[in-house]
């Protein structure tokens, strides 16, 4: 992520908080995250604003005190303006933190640890000033409290020290291109009664990330149609067994397990997009799109291929749930080299999907629906036929290894009870 939302202070000016303390509520592009103090001391000052909206990764959100210390000890520390660096993946949820934007003050650095992992202690104004010195804080020993580095043993070492080198800036990479601006857009319907409806965090991240995987991921895409009706009828005789169990199994199960289990069959399309390289993948990690009010999630089931079909029922219906209600964890719907978009079950009988970055494919399903087939005796029958549309990365599968994949999955759909061996 790139900025979010302050939604919430839970303390205010004066209060006093120890490390791991929940101070404020952080809403990012998917979910809303309580963000904790990272230090003890006092809130001196909170410098966003409860509600405010677009708040750049790394900016200060409010000044922590230490014991005896004072704002105006805060502002005659000296300023640092280290550039802040966003998260490179929309699923990244780190909070705004950190670097400091406005002029009164800098904010203090992250926690020192020594090379065996140890915390190293230090007040608050120790470490800012550390930080825009180039010390480092190992290497100072500390006069306060337990050995606790404070203002007078940063200076002292600061006066020993060599200066530091100055850091090359890196530009950032240049914004992708989003057409006209608003106040372009509004001249054209200038007349006309309209409601503006602001754009979420996630509703923003979406735009961008897939406008970015369009423009930039070369799609092909590779269409069939799938016969159902066995699996219709081997699905209503396991869930007539599974009842006592209170499990009830959906098509969306059967192709969860029927992707993950092509992975493996062809193993060189369980792979992902790595920049400069292509990361071949061992396990079938499947993610699947969960609409939510005002966006999509895309939960992970992990080690899909070793599972049952009960356990990913019940594992895709305890992530959708969840998603729903925006109480995943990043490590749930991050990772995976393919992915499962089902519309089927809003009358859409077939669409294109865009590939979700840094996967390979995405597999659109639609609707099963009763159509005239011609069948293996000639004979012209009626069966149950969902169309599929699977959308590819070209730099990470060709064409003939992609329609191996496609086959595989349409293979594992029309024969079910193979997927059980």
């Amino acid at each position: 992520m790139e900025e979010g939302t302050l939604t919430k202070w839970l303390v205010k000016e004066g209060d006093t908080v120890s490390s791991g303390d929940l101070i404020a509520e952080i809403e990012t592009d998917k979910a809303t995250m309580e963000f904790e103090a990272v230090d003890e001391g006092v809130i001196g000052k909170i410098l966003i604003a409860e509600g405010s909206e677009g708040v750049k990764v790394n900016t200060a959100i409010a000044i922590l005190l230490e014991d005896g210390e004072s704002l105006d000890d805060i502002v005659s520390a000296p300023a640092t303006t280290p550039e802040a660096t966003p998260a490179a993946d929309a699923g990244n949820e780190a909070a705004p933190t950190g670097v400091s934007e406005a002029p009164a003050a800098a904010a203090a650095p992250a926690a020192a640890a020594t090379a065996d992992g140890s915390r190293i202690f230090a007040s608050p104004l120790a470490r800012r000033i550390a930080a825009s010195k180039g010390l480092d804080l190992a290497q100072i020993t500390g006069s306060g409290p337990r050995g606790r580095i404070v203002k007078a043993d940063v200076e002292a070492a600061s006066a020993q020290a060599p200066a530091p080198v100055a850091a090359v800036a890196i530009p950032a990479a240049p914004a992708l291109a989003s057409g006209p601006d608003a106040a372009t857009i509004a001249k054209m319907y200038e007349g006309r009664v309209y409601e503006e409806i602001p754009l979420n965090g996630m509703r923003k991240i979406i735009a961008s990330r897939l406008t970015e995987a369009k423009q930039t991921i070369p799609h092909f895409y590779l269409r069939r149609d799938i016969q159902l009706d066995a699996l219709l009828t081997f699905r209503a005789q396991l869930n007539k067994q599974l009842e006592s169990r209170s499990v009830k199994l959906s098509v969306n199960d059967f192709i969860i397990k029927a992707v993950a289990n092509a992975l493996q069959a062809v193993p060189e399309a369980n792979a992902v997009w790595a920049g400069d390289r292509v990361l071949q993948m061992k396990a079938s990690d499947v993610a699947v799109a969960v609409a939510i009010e005002g966006g999509l999630f895309t939960p992970v089931l992990q080690d899909a291929d070793t599972k049952s079909l009960s356990s990913l029922s019940k594992e895709m219906k305890d992530l959708a749930s969840r998603a729903r209600d925006r109480k995943l964890a990043p490590h749930e719907y991050q990772g995976g080299s393919f992915a499962i978009s089902n519309l089927g079950m809003f009358g859409i009988d077939n669409f294109d999907a865009i590939v979700n970055p840094p996967h390979a494919g995405i597999l659109a399903v639609g609707a099963g629906t009763k159509k005239p087939v011609v069948g293996a005796d000639g004979e012209l029958k009626v069966a149950t036929v969902m169309s599929v549309t699977m959308s590819v990365d070209h730099r990470v599968i060709d064409g003939t290894l992609g329609a191996n994949l496609l086959n595989a999955i349409v293979d594992n759909l029309e024969n079910p009870m193979v997927m059980l061996a």
